[in-house]
């Protein structure tokens, strides 16, 4: 079967190249350049126009698989100067977060952009990320990161502003919250997001956890409160050895999901009111 034109790769193409060890090297085509991994080297030319799929060598006659990266694969290898939210805790962000075509979310931290990246993909073109991040330099690198390997995203909005000072938006559909302390945010969130919104926070300590957690039962403006953490452990097939891998991502943060909800004052006049 002849390749299909949209599986040949593009001048500009970030491309996953995997030796014989299963090591991943992310590379961007950029004609008339070369690609330069493990002592060799190949000529960007020599790929473009190939098929995802295909064995490429490099000058060292170094083995490569060659292929676009899949998310998963894409977000462990991204420029970045701040800690990245890994892929199997992404997964449960948007399934536990709802996150759905047409959505309008506020995103508080950006990092170097991993999640922004993931929420973009699932609100679609008819949706909207709004993302507050304090420093400048991080929110450079999300943007950076998203316009490599995301492309231009007209319905992204960042802002370099500390969300403790509140945020201009109201009737937010879902909002995600990665700061150390994102039970300070709960006042500004309770005003922002739309009774029966979703508010999701990631953080890394059980201690974190109970802080969130107790903030959120004790506010007046946010029930069904959950927490939990996912582990992921891979398994090495080979032959007749078949066994988990000796190393595996343990804990990386937890993941703590609200709703909003009427203050009950609120509901109880809204009972009543004829």
């Amino acid at each position: 079967m002849e390749p299909s034109d949209a599986s040949r790769l593009q001048p500009g193409d970030n491309v996953l190249f995997i030796d014989r060890k299963e090591r991943e090297y992310l590379r961007r085509l950029k004609p008339g350049g070369r690609v330069h991994i493990r002592g060799g080297t190949m000529e960007a030319d020599h790929l473009i126009g190939l098929a995802e799929g295909c064995i490429a060598y490099n000058t060292a006659r170094e083995r490569f698989l060659v292929l676009r990266p899949s998310f998963a694969q894409l977000i462990p290898n991204l420029p970045r100067r701040a800690q990245v939210i890994y892929p199997k805790d992404i997964g449960p962000i948007l399934l536990w977060g709802d996150i759905y075509p047409g959505a309008t979310v506020i995103e508080v931290g950006t990092g170097p952009g991993a999640l922004s990246m993931a929420l973009l993909r699932a609100v679609g073109h008819t949706g909207h990320v709004i993302s507050y991040e304090a420093r400048a330099e991080f929110a450079e690198m999300a943007q950076a990161n998203v316009r490599q390997f995301l492309g231009e995203t007209p319905n992204w909005t960042v802002k370099v502003a500390d969300a403790l000072a509140g945020f201009a938006e109201r009737g937010v559909d879902r909002m995600t919250i990665d700061i150390a302390e994102p039970w300070q945010l709960l006042p500004a969130a309770a005003h922002s997001l739309r009774p029966g919104g979703v508010l999701l926070g990631y953080v890394p300590t059980a201690l974190q956890v109970k802080s969130f957690v107790d903030s959120l039962r004790t506010h007046g403006e946010f029930a069904a409160v959950q927490s939990f953490e996912t582990l992921v452990r891979f398994w090495h097939v080979k032959g007749l050895s078949i066994r988990p891998e000796h190393r595996m991502i343990g804990h990386t943060g937890f993941i703590v999901v609200a709703r909003r909800v009427l203050a009950a004052e609120k509901a109880v006049e809204n009972a009543l009111t004829p």
